[in-house]
């Protein structure tokens, strides 16, 4: 599979210090990556970076393979604000497209038979006209999952995409973007939920305490000395 971005010895941080130093890792055309690590590893600051927000302290970014750093649709974690947007299903989701509708005012029909298709796919079609602010939690991330495949079918960047869902939501969702990573869509995914990231996920990138703790395929993480140690104390509840 083709590269579509690099990492190269980039080094994160703000003004007060490096969170996270010599990132290396690659990201193919049809990757499900999983990015594990406890909380202030430089998750957070890895996809602020990833998506051009904020630049690294050192090192290299690159994309290729045809895509462009404007060309991930992003599922971001959910705020109390956020869940109570009063604005229809129909109208969140064709807002994916604004990134390439540029100042026009309108959409274009093509783009409303986009988000028809992609409502459709994703099983809330029939929801369209409703208030986004009514529907369930699962419902809800299914609506800007459906947003951001309106903004690329080429990467999807979710950030804790299963944060405040049900046992049957979390696997729906789950089920979702795996079909989606099937049908050729490159899914970077940071997580906590170490059990699910194992059975979907075709690499891991493990960080934490500024290191860069592991990356490659989820098989090999398994057996290495850092994935050993966060699965076995996963397995002890001491997380």
């Amino acid at each position: 599979m083709s590269a579509q971005m690099v990492c190269k010895n980039a080094s994160l941080g703000y003004e007060d210090g490096i969170v996270a130093e010599n990132l290396d890792f690659t990201i193919s055309k049809g990757d499900y990556l999983c990015i594990l690590g406890e909380n202030g590893s430089g998750k957070s600051t890895l996809i602020k970076a990833i998506l051009g927000l904020q630049p690294q302290v050192s090192g290299e970014i690159e994309w290729c393979g045809g895509v462009r750093k404007n060309e991930i649709g992003y599922l971001p974690q959910q705020t109390v604000v956020q869940r109570d947007f009063p604005a229809s299903v129909r109208e969140i989701v064709r807002s994916g497209c604004l990134a390439k509708s540029g100042l026009r005012p309108f959409y274009s029909k093509a783009e409303k038979e986009l988000a028809e298709s992609t409502m459709k796919q994703l099983g809330i079609g029939e929801f369209a006209r409703r208030c986004y602010r009514d529907l369930s939690g699962g419902q809800q991330q299914r609506v800007l999952l459906a947003r951001a495949l309106c903004a690329t079918r080429k990467m999807l960047l979710l950030d804790e995409p299963v944060t405040g869902l049900d046992p049957k939501a979390q696997h729906d969702l789950y089920e979702l973007i795996a079909g989606l990573n099937r049908e050729g869509i490159t899914i970077i995914m940071v997580s906590h939920d170490l059990t699910s990231a194992i059975k979907y996920a075709t690499h891991i990138l493990h960080i934490g305490g500024r290191k860069q703790l592991f990356f490659g395929k989820t098989a090999d993480y398994l057996k290495s000395a850092s994935g050993m140690l966060f699965t076995g104390t996963e397995m002890n509840g001491n997380e």
